[in-house]
């Protein structure tokens, strides 16, 4: 166990950070519909029907100059469209179509800068790497504290905060509430890892369908579109997937911004958890042809076990009670994290002051 707990604590006071930073924006995402519902005008009004929402649709997209090259419709949580455009430029509108706010970079939005750290440390794809590897390092310092624990078992006494500042009061804290809320820091510490490293999907999923068989069922069909038609008919376009799937919601458009690129139109089916569904539909922007779909039932074991895995991992399922408990993960995750590292480096540069005893240090009394 000493070198189990040696390269514990090692590891955890060079990543502790990180994995507290994943934790806080994790917990501050959970809860982003409703600062948005708070702050953007219009966007806690109730969610309209997709017969109104085409209508808006249509005037949002009919103006070439001005035309989003990404779109989220509204949802039961949060009543506005969500626009994307070049760069990091992006707008909520209103149920009618009309912008309500607009930036021209994420860090102009807190919900924004926040996603970006949550899923890409700042960094781009490769801090989306690095944050999958810190969920499997996140897992391991679960599994190997419950040992560390299971030694110590008898003393457990789960509080909230530390009794005190001291490396041994922060050391009997982290075990307990680290044990306490294994479970859930697993599950959330699972999940993102699989949502950013693919390869730990397709194994964790092999049982169910081949390796690659994520990636190949959602992938784009290989057909090649023509650039886009001035007179584009969005209306028509969103009518044909409402009549193939009429119990649907309509939840996002994506227009290719290079040549040869299929327009993408995702639906929400009722049995579907996935936020956005995935029901996908690939249009051609030369004619409006429908050049494949793919229904969320029809899709492989495997992806249908993946695309369990956001809303496990955002709490989009599960009721107030869940995402109380997935919040409650993440700011466990949070102290786990940054006390760990205060109490690690706060000892060692105690212990190398000249002529001070750390307050943990043992005292060796003289002989009487």
């Amino acid at each position: 166990m000493f070198w189990l707990a040696l390269i514990h604590r090692w590891t955890g006071a060079f990543v502790g950070l990180l994995l507290a930073a994943l934790g806080l924006s994790g917990t501050l995402l959970l809860f982003k519909d409703d600062w948005l519902r708070a702050t953007v005008p219009h966007a806690a009004e109730a969610r309209v029907s997709d017969t109104a929402a085409i209508a808006a649709v249509e005037r949002m997209m009919a103006d070439a100059s001005s035309r989003p090259t990404g779109l989220l419709f509204p949802t039961e949580s949060l009543g506005a469209f969500r626009l994307t455009f070049s760069a990091d430029a992006g707008a909520y509108a209103d149920q009618s179509g009309e912008v309500v706010a607009r930036w021209s970079s994420k860090w102009d939005r807190v919900e924004l800068w926040l996603f970006d750290l949550h899923h890409h440390l700042w960094l781009g794809d490769p801090g989306a790497t690095a944050g999958g590897i810190l969920g499997l390092i996140g897992i391991g310092f679960t599994i190997t504290g419950f040992l560390l624990w299971w030694r110590a078992r008898r003393s457990f006494r789960p509080r909230l905060l530390p009794e005190g500042m001291s490396r041994s009061q922060i050391v009997r804290h982290h075990r307990d509430i680290g044990t306490l809320t294994s479970p859930l820091l697993i599950a959330t510490l699972l999940t993102g890892s699989l949502l950013t490293l693919r390869p730990v999907a397709d194994f964790l999923f092999s049982p169910l369908s081949p390796p690659g068989t994520i990636a190949e069922s959602l992938a784009a069909p290989k057909t090649k579109g023509g650039a886009l038609a001035a007179d584009f008919n969005w209306g028509a376009t969103l009518r044909t997937v409402q009549r193939m799937y009429p119990e649907a919601e309509l939840r996002g458009i994506s227009v290719p911004t290079t040549e040869g690129g299929l327009i993408r139109i995702r639906a929400r089916q009722p049995h579907e958890w996935l936020p956005n569904g995935r029901t996908i539909f690939w249009f051609d922007p030369a004619d409006g042809r429908l050049v494949d779909v793919v229904a969320a039932q029809s899709l492989p074991l495997a992806t249908k076990a993946f695309n369990l895995v956001y809303p496990i991992h955002a709490s989009t399922v599960g009721g107030f009670i869940y995402k109380a408990a997935m919040a409650a993960a993440g700011l466990a995750l949070t102290l786990l994290g940054t006390l760990a590292v205060y109490g690690f480096w706060r000892h060692r540069v105690r212990r190398t002051i000249p002529g001070r005893v750390s307050a943990d240090a043992p005292v060796s009394l003289p002989d009487s």
